[in-house]
This record gives C-alpha cells, structure tokens and sequence, in this order.
C-alpha cells in the first residue's frame, strides 16, 4: 500500500490521560501539524478521572474526540475505551499514544505503515530494535530486560521493548482489544494475549523522549507490583491457553 492508498484509511490515535496538564498541549499539537500529511487521521484523548486542567485543555482543540471519564479506570480502562470507540466508528487503524510527550508524532508512520501494509497485526515502536538516545533508569533497564526474556520465553518470539506502549493495530487487533483488555500495566501482557490469538506482532525502531511534564504515576513499590501481577498474568495465560 502506497501513501496516497493509506491517506484513505482511518485512523485513530488513542491518548490516554491522567493528570497532564503540563504536556498534553504540546503532545495535541504535535499530532494535529499531521493532519495535512494523514488526512483520515483522529485524535482521541481518554481523560482518565484527571484531578488537575487536563481536560479543560483537551476541550480548547475542537478538533480532538475528549471521552471524559467520570472515575480513574487506570491505564488498562482507559486505553480500552479508546479502543471501544475505535470499534464503535470504523476505524481502520488505532495507534496508542502517550500523553506525556514521550511518543513523537513524527514516528507515526514508522508503526502505522506495517500495520496498513498488512505485515502484522500490531506494530510496537521499539526503543531497543536499534541504538537510539533512550537512557531509562538502571531498575527500569532491568524490567524491560526481565518482560523481554519472560516474554521470549512463553511466546517463542523475542520482543525487545515489551512495556513500550507506542504501538499500532489493525481493525481485527481493535475488535479483540474492545472486548477485553487487561486493566493494570498491560502493555506485555497483551502480547502473550496477541501471540494466543495467532496475531501476528513486529517492532520498529522509534527514538522516543522524557517526560515533558507531569509525574510518573509508577513508583518503586508499583513496579515490584507490577512485575509480580504481569508475571502471574502471563504464566497464567501460558498455564490455560498453551504455548503462543
């Protein structure tokens, strides 16, 4: 599919949102300077039960789809229903996409291109594929490290940037995604979930930055939590669907 033939799909791009007041205008009109390029292309910010002006300054772009969610659903609700808006509108494409200032909006086509080619059902935007300017810190390094290898393990298939949640999906990922979506720290497990379901996944290298504002809701304690609830997660789906 060449990049007129793509300029026909549609496309939505899922920002799901707690408590950004300080990036999400940037990240807003980061997006929207690629109208002119992707014409079918939406924006969706998923206010997730913000307590600050999040919303309030999604609501001063006319252009952008708010849902605004009366209660915090975490990252898992939210994006979910970004996706159940997808499903509901005909959305040919759904990217997922920080609303930290993370994620560039000229990488965009780098993840969407594979996905409207029909190469994968999703495409991950990889920090790791290549050597990019990334620097995390060491006990971030080290559980992107351990979902890899975990990942690699259960599924038979290497993905290097398992909780990067920058990533493309097509209309059938879209449809499975509407209907069940795991609600805390998904990003690996939905892997495993893919890998079940036959779906094929592929990673392209994007460079991605630090946070422009705001606080990472994720603290050390969360991220022992986490590891914990993601591992039971993904042994489980291996105990009861088998291997991918």
């Amino acid at each position: 599919m060449n990049q007129n033939q793509r300029k026909n799909l549609k496309v939505l791009i899922i920002v799901p949102a707690y408590n950004e007041e300080e990036a999400i205008g940037l990240t807003i009109e980061g997006l929207l300077r690629l109208r002119s390029e992707m014409p079918g292309l939406d924006i969706c910010v998923v206010n997730d039960g913000s307590k600050d002006h999040t919303a309030d300054i999604v609501r001063q772009y006319s252009d952008v789809v708010l849902l605004d969610l009366p209660n915090n659903l975490g990252i898992g609700g939210a994006v979910q229903t970004g996706y159940k808006y997808a499903d509901y509108n005909g959305y040919d494409i759904a990217v997922q996409f920080d609303a930290d200032g993370q994620h560039s909006a000229k990488e965009l086509e780098t993840i969407i291109a594979p996905v409207a080619d029909g190469e994968c059902d999703m495409c991950i935007g990889s920090r790791f594929v290549e050597k990019t300017d990334y620097s995390g810190s060491p006990f971030r390094r080290m559980g992107i490290f351990y979902f890899e290898r975990l990942i690699r393990v259960m599924s038979g298939q290497r993905i290097t940037d398992p909780t990067s949640g920058f990533r493309a999906v097509n209309r059938d990922v879209i449809l499975l995604f509407s209907e069940a979506y795991p609600s805390d720290y998904p990003e690996p497990e939905v892997i495993i979930y893919l890998r079940r379901k036959k779906k094929r996944i592929e990673e392209r290298a994007v460079q991605m930055h630090s946070r422009q504002g705001g606080e990472s809701s994720i603290t050390p304690f969360k991220s022992m939590y986490y590891m914990a609830k993601v591992t039971l997660s993904i042994v489980m789906q291996r105990l009861v669907g088998g291997r991918a």
